[in-house]
């Protein structure tokens, strides 16, 4: 069966994909967005917001919908929203079509988790990553509701600290002061901090 993207399958209006572009980056042209969902293919382009986390988890689960075939996940991202990182990473575990995220530029703070959650883990030879807190969406209120937001944000923030933990073999405390620090990685270095376990290209 052919697959084409049709975001009112989605109960959505079409307007531009939040997966392929946002802040800031150029628009993916509408014939190569629509030749990679065909290959099984959603990108994570500029910052992770929430609503692009929403288009990334559409796409995500669209194609899982349509068979058991491998989902390319490509990574080219700052950084993001923690919250809009982990409804992606929900999504990511809940399919049963195992996602392989390859990192083509960058990868930083929440989107290293979101990484992190794919099956298999590559990166192109000049990919570059990042290990930075993630930062939570703007909280309103009363003190008593930013207490509750912040109390919320360090839950997750463990939350994915443990789940890199899990996926490179690192301890904990390595983790945390490396997220602390911001500490940058190339791909060789990504490779054998466990990140990801294979660099693509020629050496």
């Amino acid at each position: 069966m052919e697959m084409r993207h049709d975001p009112m399958r989605w109960g959505q209006p079409p307007p531009p994909e939040p997966w392929s572009q946002g802040g800031g980056a150029a628009a993916v042209p509408g014939w190569l967005e629509e030749k990679l969902f065909d290959q099984r293919i959603v990108m994570i382009r500029a910052q992770l917001t929430g609503e692009a986390a929403s288009g990334i988890a559409a796409a995500l689960l669209t194609l899982d919908a349509h068979g058991p075939a491998p989902v390319q996940l490509h990574v080219a991202s700052p950084g993001g929203e923690l919250g809009a990182a982990l409804s992606v990473i929900d999504v990511i575990d809940s399919m049963a079509a195992p996602v392989h995220a390859v990192v083509t530029s960058q990868a930083a703070g929440a989107v290293v988790a979101v990484l992190a959650a794919a099956e298999r883990r590559a990166a192109y030879r000049h990919a570059r990553f990042k290990l930075n807190e993630p930062r939570s969406s703007g909280v309103t209120g009363t003190a008593d509701e930013v207490a509750r937001a912040a109390g919320q944000h360090l839950r997750e923030l463990e939350e994915i600290t443990l789940r890199l933990v899990e996926v490179t073999g690192q301890s904990r405390s390595r983790i945390e002061d490396d997220m602390s620090a911001g500490r940058s990685l190339t791909a060789q270095e990504a490779l054998d901090y466990g990140l990801i376990s294979e660099i693509l290209g020629k050496a």
